[in-house]
């Protein structure tokens, strides 16, 4: 299975890029794994609505350049569907019984994603009600995705 993960911006923190980098060694065993980085636009400070929907736009037809059709688009939000780490693992194994042998997932900017990539989307998958950086949530969903392919192949790490 090929799993691309489709970012706004830029890792600027050596640790996140160090624990980015771990990750996707640790992966390498179980899929191919592309990391695609799209500009993020600069977000003035008190936005108006029309600014920020623009900036989400933006980024938007960034992110869809890299969306082919033959994807199963997995998308990062706040307002989106909780799993357990067995329920995520039970979903990757099922996309790849399915026969959908790439999978992306998104994350947006600081301020989420544009509407046009919403309606791309397959899945809406969300962590917690809580906002992270989005730089954090990159490793905390290659953390998920290791821990998926640990648990379908019954290996020691999930407890």
């Amino acid at each position: 299975m090929k799993i691309t993960l489709i970012t706004v911006g830029k890792i600027k923190e050596k640790y996140l890029r160090d624990a980015i980098a771990e990750y996707t060694k640790r992966l390498n065993k179980y899929c191919k794994l592309e990391i695609i980085e799209v500009a993020d636009e600069k977000t003035p400070d008190q936005a108006s609505g029309t600014v920020e929907e623009n900036i989400r736009t933006k980024e938007g037809e960034r992110i869809l350049k890299y969306i082919r059709d033959d994807m199963y688009v997995i998308t990062l939000e706040i307002a989106g569907k909780m799993l357990s780490s067995e329920e995520f693992a039970e979903k990757v194994e099922t996309l790849g019984i399915q026969g959908k042998s790439s999978i992306a997932f998104v994350i947006g900017g600081s301020i989420g994603l544009g509407k046009e990539v919403l309606k791309r989307s397959d899945f809406a998958l969300s962590f917690s009600k809580m906002t992270f950086p989005h730089q954090l949530m990159r490793v905390v969903l290659l953390e998920q995705v290791y821990r998926a392919y640990r648990i379908i192949n019954g290996e020691p790490y999930h407890k």
